[in-house]
């Protein structure tokens, strides 16, 4: 059996976003919901556990309050809230609101294990020193009866520190020493011909540690500006929720990515899904964004799109492609003049063919050498897609998809077709591409299906990697240009929150 080198700490950033710091390595573990946040979080503590072979305390940390999770290897797990203490060790009230029977009555052993791991975790958590780490809180395996709680509010994400060598309370570690006194006392035991010298990339580090968001909405943005700053309250929950997935979906990309939206029936919001999330991509990344009608044939996605001063398609680009081959000749301008700009929402649009009267098709091979060359100039590709699954240019966007998203209305026939759609390519060996997909269900109406939508919810969540609903807004209806400033402020939300979930797998 493995063995666990160091405790997990869990700190709660939002109601979307937690970060786990364990043998000095950070994973960000995102979702949509609170709900999906708490599973992935327990689903990461448990793979620890699998790995060795025995349960896992984790310390949950959401402002100054923590609180154990306790995790074994087959995934039952153990969240005590009861005992959740303040970082100067004094009771704190559950962190969240907890039902009747979630908390249960542990055995006195295992609630002084539980507390004894909570008072471990310092008041103000820091990177680890290079100290002897504390020993590892073995948990009774008479511990069974699995409670949840929700997230709660957010907080900065820093790292877990150990405790340094010195005399302090019993049960608590000392957390006056800040990390530039630890330093230094490790540095005065040096040889001097080994110790580090601050360089400008630890400089500029300490003036982004030192970065604390300003809210900027809701009463804490009303106290800031109305006293000019002199009280800067943090960001509430909803605001902090936003700022979390605005830099998810900002994250740097090492290579072109490739997004591929699907459903083979018309009218199920592919075109709309396509250009609001190339929106949503181009205006919080600043551009490189494009969006791309891979319609056989011919599509509506330039028809959606905001008027350009030109009417050139793939079909006019794909003649002209050996110009963008060649690096001394090919420009970001000469593109100009194919692509559709979008002003407002900083992507471009490539549109299909529109001309009634033409004959010719883009097939596979004339998808992949758009491709190759697109994958130069843009940072994101969305790619929307025909109705016709068996087209070859089809097939090949589904192999070079880096991620897929799957959409649908919240309707019986568009669900079904998006249903038979992911059968029929795992039949095609894409098995992991539709395990890692995002669903997004689109309500149809201002009072959509409720039951339906979460029978929906409970199929695709079970057969791609996360479920994304979005709101019905009538800015949308008349099937004209798209307004990205028409849009409701919780249909914005809405596709920030689908365009984080997608930007997480990238």
């Amino acid at each position: 059996m493995g063995t666990v080198t160091s405790e997990p700490i869990v700190h709660l950033t939002s109601n979307t976003l937690a970060r786990i710091h364990v043998a000095g390595e950070v994973d960000e573990v995102f979702a949509s919901t609170e709900e999906g946040l708490r599973g992935r979080i327990v689903e990461s503590i448990r793979q620890l556990a699998a790995s060795a072979g025995e349960p896992v305390t984790a310390i949950v940390v959401d402002g100054d309050v923590r609180w154990p999770l306790i995790v074994h290897p087959d995934g039952a797990f153990i969240e005590a809230t009861a005992l959740a203490e303040h970082a100067d060790g004094e009771p704190a009230p559950a962190p969240h609101p907890v039902r009747t029977g979630e908390v249960p009555v542990l055995p006195e052993a295992a609630a002084a294990a539980v507390a004894g791991a909570v008072a471990e975790v310092p008041a103000s958590v820091e990177e680890p020193a290079p100290v002897e780490e504390p020993a590892r809180v073995e948990v009774p395996a008479s511990v069974e009866a699995p409670v949840t709680a929700s997230v709660a509010e957010p907080v900065p994400a820093p790292v877990a520190a150990q405790p340094e060598p010195a005399a302090a309370p019993a049960g608590h570690l000392r957390s006056d020493l800040s990390r530039s006194d630890l330093a230094r006392r490790e540095s005065a035991h040096r040889d001097p011909a080994q110790r580090a010298t601050p360089t400008v990339e630890d400089l500029l580090n300490s003036r982004a540690d030192r970065t604390k968001p300003r809210a900027t909405e809701g009463w804490q943005g009303a106290v800031r500006r109305a006293t000019g700053g002199a009280i800067s309250p943090r960001p509430g929950k909803a605001e902090q929720s936003r700022l979390d997935r605005e830099r998810t979906v900002q994250r740097r990309l090492d290579a072109s990515r490739t997004i591929v939206v699907l459903n083979p029936k018309g009218g199920a919001h592919k075109t709309t899904s396509t250009l609001l999330l190339a929106a949503t991509f181009g205006t919080q990344r600043g551009g490189a964004t494009l969006a791309w009608d891979n319609n056989e044939t011919r599509g509506t996605l330039g028809w959606r799109a905001q008027n350009a001063p030109h009417h050139r398609t793939a079909v006019d680009l794909l003649e002209h492609l050996d110009q963008f081959t060649e690096p001394s000749q090919a420009s970001l301008a000469a593109l100009d003049t194919y692509v559709r700009t979008q002003v407002d929402a900083r992507f471009d649009v490539l549109a299909s063919d529109e001309d009634a009267a033409a004959s010719s098709t883009i097939d596979a091979a004339a998808f992949d050498r758009l491709h190759g060359v697109l994958s130069r100039y843009y940072r994101l590709l969305i790619v929307d897609t025909g109705n016709n699954m068996r087209a070859s240019n089809w097939v090949a966007a589904v192999a070079a998809a880096d991620q897929l998203v799957i959409v649908s209305t919240v309707r019986e026939d568009t669900a079904a077709s998006a249903a038979w759609l992911l059968d029929g390519l795992r039949e095609k060996g894409f098995d992991a591409k539709i395990d890692d997909a995002v669903t997004i269900l689109a309500a149809p109406s201002a009072r959509p299906d409720r039951k339906l939508a979460e029978r929906l919810e409970h199929h695709f969540s079970q057969v791609t990697g996360d479920v994304v609903h979005v709101p019905f807004d009538p800015a949308l209806v008349d099937g004209g240009p798209i307004d990205f400033d028409a849009l409701s402020p919780e249909s914005r939300d809405a596709w920030l929150t689908a365009a984080a979930a997608i930007a997480q797998r990238l």
